[in-house]
């Protein structure tokens, strides 16, 4: 099983459109994926159309001692939700004087009976508790990022989050992948953006560590309407519009995620 968190602590960068829609194209793609929503602001649920969890949902897991199983509903055959709601605002509050808090979600996900090929957890745009779960949690960070100079502001705090947290706390955990989302080909800025996120990230991996493995992924993510439009119809990209650009730039990308995962498993 793989399990990926996707991080990134500024908000609007695609980082929730990249979470639903690279999950439902790997489930289209014929693996057992489950999404895990982390985020108060349930958005990832709200995007497949999951608006009020009528059982147990994240919060209950972190905060209740409900299980993974309890709180998951199934999307379609091979794609399962873990939904959140507003009630997960109050966890970092709840959670502040708990022993071993940071390692609860890993205990949930250990506990649980199913087997998916992928998990994928979409975590809220700050570096709280919540997300050192999901970094606890997880094997790889998959970070999607929008070519623009503000997205890039504070990228080496967030890396060096990842790195506190795999020396300290999970020594498994490596930096999968980058992707750029809202992509606009016809802009100079995105195409230097690009150049220099490349750059700085072909000298990381020769510094070696948990981002020698890195992969700054072909795949840009353009811009397109259908994106913005596919969470107000509680659908993935896929259901509400499968021949848009959107569609046929995640079906590329989740591409690249397998590729990379066979290559990494030869070469084990």
């Amino acid at each position: 099983m793989r399990s990926i968190a996707v991080i990134n602590q500024k908000g609007g960068v695609g980082k929730t459109t990249s979470a639903v829609n690279l999950s439902a194209a790997l489930a289209e793609s014929g693996k057992r994926v489950c999404l895990l929503d982390l985020d108060p602001q349930a958005h990832a649920s709200l995007h497949l159309g999951v608006s009020m969890p009528e059982g147990d949902s994240m919060y209950e897991i972190l905060c209740g001692g409900a299980t993974i199983e309890s709180a998951r509903c199934w999307i379609n055959d091979n794609l399962a939700l873990v939904p959140a709601n507003l009630d997960l605002a109050a966890a970092e509050m709840e959670l502040a004087c708990e022993v071993g808090r940071e390692v609860i979600l890993k205990d949930a996900l250990d506990a649980d009976q199913e087997s998916f090929d992928y998990i994928v957890l979409d975590c809220p745009p700050s570096l709280g508790v919540l997300t050192i779960n999901a970094l606890v949690a997880v094997q790889e960070v998959f970070l999607p990022l929008q070519p623009h100079f503000l997205a890039l502001h504070g990228l080496s705090k967030l890396l060096r989050t990842i790195e506190i947290v795999s020396r300290r706390l999970n020594s498994q955990l490596r930096l999968s992948g980058v992707a750029l989302c809202m992509y606009d080909s016809n802009t100079r800025l995105a195409a230097e953006v690009s150049k220099d996120v490349e750059e700085f990230f072909t000298a990381t991996q020769a510094q070696g560590g948990i981002f020698s493995d890195s992969k700054f992924y072909d795949t840009r993510i353009r811009r397109n309407v259908r994106l913005a439009e596919a969470p107000s119809f509680g659908q993935s990209i896929f259901q509400y519009a499968p021949t848009s650009n959107g569609a046929e730039d995640y079906r590329f990308l989740a591409e690249e995620v397998l590729h990379q995962y066979e290559r990494q498993a030869v070469a084990a």
